[in-house]
């Protein structure tokens, strides 16, 4: 199958063999943005990337994720009319770590939540249902190394944020909400963190579905068997996946791009995969055995004396869908800067029947 698209004057091709086009004018935002906007020294940013995307009044509107001086991480807000160029930076973060003069839930522990992400807040997910956007988050705690917790915080207007503190009290960064009810209840695809400090292997492997009647509860049901695993072999995901951006509905299902990690000599690079997720049933599921974006040069294009974060990576946090079925999926390179590309649905479906995967060992279910 091939596609020739046009979004707003901008023609690209896709095919099997390329089926994400990157833009050509990437990065869409960097560090370099953000500190002409962000003039406190305290507030200077060395990065940009994994932010989460929505449409919001006409425009389409980013959070993403910038690491300070001091390593903590913030999230700050752009927006833009056509959602590939022009950004208009907010002139302050939109979510820092919280203090006693947020907004917080009735009923909150405000000096646990207060503690529970003194450590930066980073990797924002937008999922809007109804008029409120959801952002989970990960929360890292300001005393204890390594401890994260993805956590909730709402809005109606991207001025005022209701925090909710962890959706569950487990060691948790990936949580990606689907945008509306399935059979009565609330879903989300989660990827449970290890206790251990190794960053690949045991339940990095494994992404899993959970249930709950009210997503703002703190009572989601996580199903005891994964929904994807991989058991390992020689896959560009093998030693590490986890959900990206939240799912999109499409006519073939819901879409989930997904990150994987496969270790080498030299790190561990990251890619971007796609599964296709039943509309009725999300816990049924088809993944592609080829992933559609690995890292490159094009992905972190920087000045010579600028700060690269995490070398060979590509990180999504979110994607919209057009009318047409292109997919404009924005993803962050190294840690780094932020980027953008182009596919549709039509060419990831296609995927699914040409190149699947069993979704629970990640062997390859076609003759090469």
């Amino acid at each position: 199958m091939k596609k020739d698209i046009l979004v707003n004057d901008y023609v690209f091709h896709l095919s099997l063999n390329e089926p994400v086009h990157r833009y050509e004018y990437n990065p869409i935002l960097t560090a370099h943005d953000v500190n002409k906007v962000w003039t406190d020294p305290r507030l200077r940013v060395t990065t940009v990337h994994n932010a989460g995307i929505t449409v919001y009044k006409d425009n389409i509107l980013m959070l993403f994720r910038s690491h300070l001086r001091n390593g903590i991480s913030v999230i700050g807000m752009a927006k833009s009319e056509n959602g590939i160029n022009n950004w208009i930076v907010s002139e302050q973060p939109a979510l820092v770590p919280c203090n006693e003069n947020d907004v917080f839930a009735l009923g909150s522990d405000i000096k646990k939540l207060v503690e529970n992400e003194a450590g930066g807040v980073e990797d924002p997910r937008i999922t809007q249902i109804n008029d409120t956007y959801y952002i989970t988050y990960s929360a890292y705690h300001g005393y204890e190394k390594d401890r994260v917790r993805v956590s909730l915080a709402t809005t109606k207007d991207f001025r005022k944020y209701i925090r909710f503190g962890p959706l569950l009290d487990v060691d948790m960064r990936n949580v990606v909400l689907f945008p509306e009810k399935i059979n009565g209840k609330f879903v989300a695809l989660m990827r449970p963190n290890d206790a251990t400090a190794d960053q690949t292997g045991g339940t990095f492997k494994q992404i899993r579905i959970a249930y709950a009647k009210e997503i703002k509860s703190n009572d989601w049901k996580i199903e005891p068997e994964p929904l994807m695993k991989q058991e390992g072999g020689p896959s560009a995901f093998g030693d590490k996946i986890g959900p990206g951006a939240p799912p999109i509905k499409t006519k073939h299902g819901w879409l989930n791009i997904f990150h994987g990690v496969r270790s080498t000599m030299d790190g561990n690079p990251y890619v971007l995969g796609v599964a296709l997720h039943d509309l009725a049933d999300p816990a049924k599921v088809k993944v592609s055995n080829i992933p559609v974006l690995f890292p490159s040069a094009a992905d972190c294009r920087v000045q010579q004396d600028d700060y690269i974060h995490v070398p060979n990576v590509v990180f999504t946090c979110g994607a919209i869908r057009k009318e047409d079925g292109t997919i404009l999926i924005y993803y962050g390179g190294n840690d780094t800067v932020m980027n953008l590309a182009f596919s549709h649905e039509d060419i990831l479906n296609e995927l699914f029947d040409e190149f699947p995967q069993d979704p629970l060992t990640g062997i390859p279910l076609y003759e090469l």
